[in-house]
Protein backbone atom coordinates (compact mmCIF):
# COMPACT_ATOMS: atom_id res chain seq x y z
CA UNK A 1 0.00 0.00 0.00
CA UNK A 2 1.75 3.47 -0.90
CA UNK A 3 0.75 6.90 -0.50
CA UNK A 4 2.86 9.70 -1.93
CA UNK A 5 2.55 13.27 -1.69
CA UNK A 6 5.95 14.19 -4.01
CA UNK A 7 4.32 17.53 -5.60
CA UNK A 8 4.99 20.03 -2.71
CA UNK A 9 7.46 18.17 -0.35
CA UNK A 10 9.52 20.49 0.44
CA UNK A 11 11.99 19.73 3.58
CA UNK A 12 10.70 22.78 5.69
CA UNK A 13 7.09 20.89 5.49
CA UNK A 14 8.52 17.55 5.61
CA UNK A 15 6.33 17.01 9.25
CA UNK A 16 3.38 18.51 7.96
CA UNK A 17 2.99 16.58 4.49
CA UNK A 18 3.41 13.35 6.68
CA UNK A 19 0.85 14.25 9.31
CA UNK A 20 -1.56 15.43 6.20
CA UNK A 21 -0.65 12.08 4.46
CA UNK A 22 -1.07 9.73 7.80
CA UNK A 23 -4.55 12.01 8.60
CA UNK A 24 -5.64 11.57 5.16
CA UNK A 25 -5.11 7.56 5.16
CA UNK A 26 -6.81 7.08 8.89
CA UNK A 27 -9.94 9.04 7.95
CA UNK A 28 -10.19 6.32 5.04
CA UNK A 29 -9.58 3.92 7.49
CA UNK A 30 -6.10 2.53 6.37
CA UNK A 31 -2.95 2.25 8.35
CA UNK A 32 -0.25 3.77 5.61
CA UNK A 33 2.11 5.88 6.04
CA UNK A 34 3.96 8.28 3.51
CA UNK A 35 6.25 7.07 1.25
CA UNK A 36 9.04 8.76 -0.40
CA UNK A 37 10.11 6.33 -4.03
CA UNK A 38 13.14 8.56 -5.33
CA UNK A 39 10.78 7.81 -8.50
CA UNK A 40 7.72 9.92 -7.54
CA UNK A 41 6.04 9.37 -11.20
CA UNK A 42 6.63 5.47 -11.31
CA UNK A 43 4.80 5.20 -8.10
CA UNK A 44 1.84 6.53 -9.78
CA UNK A 45 1.88 3.27 -12.41
CA UNK A 46 1.86 1.10 -9.09
CA UNK A 47 -0.84 -0.96 -8.78
CA UNK A 48 -0.59 -0.61 -4.93
CA UNK A 49 -1.40 3.39 -4.93
CA UNK A 50 -4.01 4.12 -2.51
CA UNK A 51 -3.22 7.92 -2.74
CA UNK A 52 -1.38 10.49 -3.91
CA UNK A 53 -0.98 14.27 -6.01
CA UNK A 54 0.22 14.52 -9.26
CA UNK A 55 0.87 17.45 -11.51
CA UNK A 56 -2.43 18.39 -14.14
CA UNK A 57 -0.19 17.74 -16.96
CA UNK A 58 0.78 13.92 -16.49
CA UNK A 59 -2.97 13.18 -15.22
CA UNK A 60 -4.00 14.66 -18.59
CA UNK A 61 -1.46 13.23 -20.90
CA UNK A 62 1.32 10.35 -19.59
CA UNK A 63 -1.52 8.51 -16.89
CA UNK A 64 -4.59 9.70 -18.68
CA UNK A 65 -7.57 7.45 -17.83
CA UNK A 66 -5.03 5.37 -15.66
CA UNK A 67 -6.07 7.23 -12.03
CA UNK A 68 -9.09 7.65 -10.49
CA UNK A 69 -9.29 11.34 -9.59
CA UNK A 70 -10.39 12.06 -6.15
CA UNK A 71 -10.42 15.63 -6.28
CA UNK A 72 -8.62 19.18 -5.83
CA UNK A 73 -7.35 21.11 -2.63
CA UNK A 74 -7.62 24.45 -2.44
CA UNK A 75 -4.53 26.59 -1.37
CA UNK A 76 -4.75 29.95 0.56
CA UNK A 77 -1.78 31.81 -1.30
CA UNK A 78 -1.48 34.54 -4.04
CA UNK A 79 -2.87 33.76 -7.28
CA UNK A 80 -5.04 30.59 -5.76
CA UNK A 81 -8.51 30.72 -5.98
CA UNK A 82 -10.61 27.77 -5.08
CA UNK A 83 -9.49 25.07 -7.19
CA UNK A 84 -7.73 26.89 -9.36
CA UNK A 85 -4.28 28.25 -9.72
CA UNK A 86 -2.23 30.04 -12.01
CA UNK A 87 1.86 30.40 -12.23
CA UNK A 88 3.74 33.21 -11.65
CA UNK A 89 6.66 34.06 -14.34
CA UNK A 90 9.82 35.32 -13.19
CA UNK A 91 12.47 37.03 -14.25
CA UNK A 92 16.30 38.36 -13.73
CA UNK A 93 15.49 41.62 -15.05
CA UNK A 94 11.89 43.39 -16.22
CA UNK A 95 11.87 43.63 -19.42
CA UNK A 96 8.76 43.31 -22.18
CA UNK A 97 7.66 39.83 -23.60
CA UNK A 98 9.70 40.21 -26.39
CA UNK A 99 12.30 41.25 -25.08
CA UNK A 100 13.05 37.64 -24.11
CA UNK A 101 13.31 36.66 -27.31
CA UNK A 102 16.93 34.08 -27.80
CA UNK A 103 17.08 33.97 -23.66
CA UNK A 104 17.42 31.37 -21.32
CA UNK A 105 14.40 29.82 -19.87
CA UNK A 106 14.70 27.70 -17.17
CA UNK A 107 11.98 24.47 -16.99
CA UNK A 108 11.31 22.20 -13.86
CA UNK A 109 10.37 19.18 -15.92
CA UNK A 110 9.48 18.45 -19.23
CA UNK A 111 5.59 17.67 -18.18
CA UNK A 112 4.95 20.13 -15.85
CA UNK A 113 1.78 22.05 -16.79
CA UNK A 114 3.00 25.29 -14.09
CA UNK A 115 6.46 25.14 -15.40
CA UNK A 116 7.15 24.25 -18.94
CA UNK A 117 3.32 24.47 -20.80
CA UNK A 118 1.88 27.87 -18.62
CA UNK A 119 5.69 29.33 -19.73
CA UNK A 120 4.69 28.44 -23.22
CA UNK A 121 1.42 29.73 -23.11
CA UNK A 122 2.42 33.34 -21.58
CA UNK A 123 5.58 33.71 -24.69
CA UNK A 124 3.32 31.90 -27.53
CA UNK A 125 2.51 35.36 -28.76
CA UNK A 126 6.16 36.31 -29.06
CA UNK A 127 7.00 33.24 -31.02
CA UNK A 128 8.06 33.05 -34.66
CA UNK A 129 7.70 29.85 -36.55
CA UNK A 130 7.71 27.86 -33.10
CA UNK A 131 11.51 29.33 -32.20
CA UNK A 132 11.63 31.96 -29.46
CA UNK A 133 13.96 30.84 -26.24
CA UNK A 134 17.48 30.57 -27.20
CA UNK A 135 18.03 27.56 -24.83
CA UNK A 136 16.13 25.72 -22.25
CA UNK A 137 18.00 24.87 -19.19
CA UNK A 138 15.55 21.86 -17.39
CA UNK A 139 16.28 21.98 -13.96
CA UNK A 140 14.21 19.23 -12.08
CA UNK A 141 12.46 21.21 -9.77
CA UNK A 142 10.10 24.72 -9.29
CA UNK A 143 13.22 25.48 -6.51
CA UNK A 144 16.03 24.89 -8.97
CA UNK A 145 14.75 27.01 -11.41
CA UNK A 146 14.57 29.87 -9.37
CA UNK A 147 18.59 29.16 -8.44
CA UNK A 148 19.64 29.16 -11.59
CA UNK A 149 18.43 32.69 -12.34
CA UNK A 150 19.97 33.78 -9.16
CA UNK A 151 23.03 32.24 -10.31
CA UNK A 152 22.54 33.75 -14.03
CA UNK A 153 22.57 30.42 -15.40
CA UNK A 154 19.05 31.49 -16.70
CA UNK A 155 16.64 34.34 -17.34
CA UNK A 156 13.08 33.77 -17.29
CA UNK A 157 10.67 30.65 -15.45
CA UNK A 158 7.27 30.26 -14.92
CA UNK A 159 6.78 28.74 -10.65
CA UNK A 160 3.74 27.27 -9.24
CA UNK A 161 1.16 29.77 -7.41
CA UNK A 162 1.73 27.59 -3.92
CA UNK A 163 5.61 26.72 -4.65
CA UNK A 164 5.92 30.55 -4.77
CA UNK A 165 4.25 30.89 -1.59
CA UNK A 166 6.37 28.30 0.11
CA UNK A 167 9.44 29.88 -1.32
CA UNK A 168 8.21 32.95 0.25
CA UNK A 169 7.98 31.61 3.66
CA UNK A 170 10.47 29.74 3.74
CA UNK A 171 13.55 30.92 1.37
CA UNK A 172 12.91 34.05 0.71
CA UNK A 173 16.29 34.53 -0.61
CA UNK A 174 15.92 32.64 -3.72
CA UNK A 175 13.57 35.26 -4.97
CA UNK A 176 16.12 38.39 -3.55
CA UNK A 177 16.77 40.57 -7.16
CA UNK A 178 14.46 38.66 -9.30
CA UNK A 179 11.00 40.10 -11.02
CA UNK A 180 7.54 39.22 -11.54
CA UNK A 181 6.43 39.60 -14.94
CA UNK A 182 3.26 38.33 -15.22
CA UNK A 183 0.81 36.00 -14.52
CA UNK A 184 -0.37 32.89 -16.23
CA UNK A 185 -4.00 31.63 -17.11
CA UNK A 186 -5.69 29.45 -14.07
CA UNK A 187 -6.28 26.03 -14.68
CA UNK A 188 -7.82 22.97 -11.93
CA UNK A 189 -4.95 22.74 -9.00
CA UNK A 190 -2.74 19.48 -8.84
CA UNK A 191 -5.09 16.63 -8.42
CA UNK A 192 -5.56 14.69 -5.34
CA UNK A 193 -5.15 10.82 -7.44
CA UNK A 194 -5.88 7.01 -6.54
CA UNK A 195 -5.43 3.63 -8.19
CA UNK A 196 -7.81 2.20 -5.23
CA UNK A 197 -11.58 0.63 -6.66
CA UNK A 198 -12.98 2.52 -3.66
CA UNK A 199 -11.97 6.20 -5.13
CA UNK A 200 -14.76 7.76 -3.05
CA UNK A 201 -13.59 6.53 0.16
CA UNK A 202 -10.57 8.66 -0.49
CA UNK A 203 -12.99 11.96 -1.32
CA UNK A 204 -14.56 11.63 1.61
CA UNK A 205 -11.34 11.44 3.69
CA UNK A 206 -9.96 14.03 2.07
CA UNK A 207 -13.21 15.75 2.94
CA UNK A 208 -13.10 14.88 6.48
CA UNK A 209 -9.18 16.20 7.08
CA UNK A 210 -10.33 19.46 5.85
CA UNK A 211 -12.85 19.74 8.37
CA UNK A 212 -10.87 18.10 10.76
CA UNK A 213 -10.06 20.56 13.64
CA UNK A 214 -7.07 18.98 15.33
CA UNK A 215 -5.42 19.28 11.63
CA UNK A 216 -6.11 23.09 11.88
CA UNK A 217 -2.10 23.93 12.76
CA UNK A 218 -1.00 21.27 9.62
CA UNK A 219 -3.42 22.64 6.91
CA UNK A 220 -1.83 26.20 7.94
CA UNK A 221 1.76 25.15 7.37
CA UNK A 222 0.49 23.48 4.00
CA UNK A 223 -1.77 26.58 2.56
CA UNK A 224 -4.49 24.07 2.68
CA UNK A 225 -7.63 25.67 3.25
CA UNK A 226 -10.59 23.52 0.95
CA UNK A 227 -11.48 20.56 -1.45
CA UNK A 228 -13.40 20.33 -4.52
CA UNK A 229 -14.89 17.39 -5.89
CA UNK A 230 -13.74 17.49 -9.53
CA UNK A 231 -13.73 15.57 -12.28
CA UNK A 232 -11.83 14.50 -15.53
CA UNK A 233 -13.70 16.66 -17.67
CA UNK A 234 -12.79 20.06 -15.23
CA UNK A 235 -9.09 19.10 -16.61
CA UNK A 236 -9.48 18.73 -20.02
CA UNK A 237 -8.94 22.57 -20.16
CA UNK A 238 -5.06 21.98 -20.11
CA UNK A 239 -5.26 19.71 -23.32
CA UNK A 240 -6.93 22.49 -24.72
CA UNK A 241 -4.56 25.56 -23.91
CA UNK A 242 -1.81 22.78 -25.51
CA UNK A 243 -3.92 22.38 -28.85
CA UNK A 244 -4.61 26.54 -28.64
CA UNK A 245 -0.75 26.47 -28.71
CA UNK A 246 -0.47 24.64 -31.65
CA UNK A 247 -2.99 26.24 -33.41
CA UNK A 248 -0.93 29.34 -33.25
CA UNK A 249 2.40 27.96 -34.07
CA UNK A 250 3.14 26.24 -31.11
CA UNK A 251 6.70 27.12 -28.93
CA UNK A 252 9.40 24.57 -29.15
CA UNK A 253 12.17 23.96 -26.14
CA UNK A 254 15.69 23.24 -27.07
CA UNK A 255 15.87 20.95 -24.01
CA UNK A 256 19.12 20.83 -21.70
CA UNK A 257 20.42 19.57 -18.69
Amino acid sequence: MLITLPMYDYPELAHATEAWAEAIARHAGVGARLSRPEDYAGAWARDDLLFSQTCGYPFTHAFRGELTLVGTPHYDAPGCRGMFYSSAVIARERREKDAFRNTVAAVNTQDSMSGMLALKLFFIACAENGQFFGRTLLTGGHVRSLDALQRGAADVCAIDAVCLAYVRRHRPELLEGLHVIGVTPEVPGLPYVTRDRDGARWQRAVAAAVADPGLSDVRAQLMICGFSQTTPADYEIIPALEQSLQVRGGLRFDWES
